[in-house]
């Protein structure tokens, strides 16, 4: 699954990139094939993690002929693993860069692969046995809820009734809400409801809705993820609620972005969780076997808030994400 679209700059890429220069004529000599198996583009963040995976694949490729990389996209966890049962058996992988559908239905079949000596690098959405992985990238999922929680104690002095939003069930849906509700425990703001929206544009507008009916004042809602915040604000807006003071999301989706540079009263903040994060997981894999960098742990990209100040560091508008 080649594919040929412009390169994108990300400072971990180039850091490691610099590295890969380094290569030594034993690596040179050596074929290896690297795997990539990620999310079909089934929201806006996922568009995004294709978009820089195929990226990356084209400029390891470009950089290190003895790399192949094989990009491999799935629309469901049923179909992500019958993609790697399928990458399996028709190569001999070195190495396989995973984004997981889901945590525990996938768990299984990665542990499968790197019974065969395959290097595992498992990105964003963990396994449900970390210890199967050599190497873990992503971004800083407690500090996504946790810097928004702290935002929204403040503005809302402390007290009020919020609603909730949570993704699909994975590690990182779990990290996320850890983070927000151990601050919001900490206050006097109650969490009025909280139910899964499975990061769906169209689901959390449903969601919503419900939590409309349901609550007759609802002060904010943490919405977890910018595409189902862009469901939450056509919901409120649709029942014509004005007791909504803050509706907030996460991620750095580009549209809300915009909202937060032109200073949005209801959405006046977010926070990044780059889809990017995939190219640099596959740099950091090549490093591995293109140069003298072995690479093992965990990486964490920060989540500090964007608001109206900062948010012109974030907006790439060529971006599809």
């Amino acid at each position: 699954m080649k594919t040929s679209n412009k390169g994108t700059t990300f400072l971990s890429a180039a850091v490691i990139a610099g590295g890969l220069v380094a290569t030594t004529a034993h690596a040179q000599d050596t074929e290896f094939t690297i795997a990539v198996s990620i999310p079909a583009a089934t929201h806006g963040w996922t568009g995004g993690v294709v978009y820089h995976a195929q990226e990356a694949e084209r400029q390891i490729e470009e950089a290190y002929p003895n790399i192949d990389v094989i990009v491999s996209t799935a629309s469901s966890a049923t179909a992500q693993v019958s993609s790697l049962e399928d990458l399996s058996a028709t190569n001999e992988l070195d190495a396989l860069v995973i984004l997981p559908f889901t945590s525990e239905e996938l768990t299984g079949p990665v542990e499968q692969v790197a019974s065969n000596g395959t290097f595992i690098t498992v990105v964003d959405r963990g396994l449900a046995d970390p210890s199967i992985q050599d190497l873990y990238v992503a971004g800083d999922n407690i500090a996504v809820g946790a810097n928004t929680a702290e935002w929204l104690v403040d503005k809302l002095g402390g007290e009020g009734e919020i609603v909730v939003l949570r993704g699909i069930p994975t590690v990182i849906d779990d990290e996320r809400i850890q983070g927000f509700t151990e601050v919001i425990d900490k206050s006097d703001i109650k969490i009025l409801d909280i139910q899964y929206a499975n990061w769906n544009q169209d689901e959390a507008f449903t969601l919503m809705q419900d939590y409309l009916g349901k609550y007759p004042n609802i002060d904010a809602v943490w919405a977890n993820d910018d595409d189902m915040l862009l469901g939450v604000l056509e919901a409120v807006d649709m029942a014509g609620r004005d007791d909504v003071k803050y509706a907030l999301g996460g991620n750095g989706m580009k549209q809300v972005i915009e909202m937060v540079m032109a200073g949005d009263e209801r959405t006046p903040i977010s926070t990044p969780y780059a889809p990017s994060m995939i190219a640099s997981a596959m740099f950091m894999t090549a490093a591995q076997f293109a140069g003298q960098a072995p690479m093992r742990g965990s990486f964490k990209l920060d989540a500090p808030l964007i608001t109206p100040e900062n948010a012109d560091q974030f907006y790439f508008p060529d971006s599809p994400f």
